[in-house]
């Protein structure tokens, strides 16, 4: 009986993690998106599922590698963030000014942009639940199973995730975010271009969504209509961590696929989506700046 219960929680810690990998992503895109663009936006799960679907319309029609194919999508999505920030946002910085206009603006404009790429997702690839077969046989971790293509996805999620974190904590570029992120009054003092870094942090978060929706892919299954699930957990996931506060994004993500996966495992799979509205509830009430955010 306790092998069996130790094995459970095992399976869970696992399984969470793996799970908490794509979450943490997707939340460090979200973060960066609006903490040095200020740009709240609601069209970010549209944008992970589109990567998602180019995925596996290239896996179907050429047998790529969805590996190979995330290497492609990835810079993919970092042009599609520049040019929605060009075209979509940069004229709402411009008319925003001084204040909290831009906040309202970018929410009224992003969310008519969900429905624009959601349409464009259900014309093109339908309503129907989706998914590949890639490398699902079973690899024993720690005497648990896990499938193989969530060992990798989880690769990829950590890799990209820490190679980004890394660089904004050691190299002179990731300096100049974090200024733009922390003090975007100040930051023309010393010479940065803040329209400029903020349309980089924009597109950088866009690449990150094209990356978690890449390897979202490789292991479950989505429909079109699945955007705003994935746009809400993301921000729940910031607001867990303290909005702008990336290491924070990175705890909450793997902490919420934790919770996820032991409330899937233990409880009811059914309440995985309850769960994590209560946890982003309790937050909200008890602790509205984070539980990594500064009281």
């Amino acid at each position: 009986m306790f092998r069996r219960q130790e094995k459970t929680l095992v399976t869970i810690l696992i399984l969470g993690l793996v799970l908490g990998g794509t979450y943490a992503l997707l939340a460090l895109g979200l973060t960066l998106q609006y903490g040095i663009s200020r740009i709240m936006n609601l069209a970010y799960g549209e944008l992970t599922l589109a990567a998602a679907f180019v995925l596996v319309a290239l896996f179907r029609a050429t047998g790529l590698s969805p590996i190979a194919a995330i290497v492609m999508i990835a810079p993919a999505g970092y042009v599609v963030g520049w040019f929605l920030y060009a075209v979509m946002m940069r004229p709402l910085v411009a008319r925003s000014g001084a204040g909290g206009r831009l906040e309202v603006d970018s929410i009224l404009a992003t969310f008519g942009l969900l429905f624009l790429i959601q349409g464009v997702l259900l014309v093109a690839f339908g309503s129907n639940f989706t998914s590949i077969s890639y490398l699902d046989r079973g690899v024993s971790v720690f005497g648990v199973p896990v499938a193989l293509n969530r060992l990798i996805a989880f690769a990829i999620c950590v890799t990209a995730g820490g190679a980004l974190v890394v660089a904004l904590a050691r190299t002179r570029w990731g300096l100049t975010l974090r200024a733009v992120a922390q003090t975007p009054g100040s930051a023309p003092l010393v010479g940065i271009d803040v329209n400029r870094v903020a349309r980089q942090g924009f597109a950088l978060g866009t690449a990150l969504a094209a990356t978690g929706g890449a390897t979202i892919a490789m292991y479950q299954t989505f429909s079109a209509n699945d955007g705003v699930i994935f746009t809400m957990k993301a921000l729940v996931i910031v607001i867990m961590g303290g909005v702008g506060n990336v290491a924070g994004a990175l705890a909450a993500g793997f902490a919420l696929g934790l919770v996820e996966t032991f409330v899937a495992t233990a409880i009811d799979p059914g309440l995985t989506l309850a769960a994590t509205f209560a946890i982003f509830l309790a937050v909200l009430l008890w602790r509205p700046q984070g539980l990594f955010g500064r009281g």
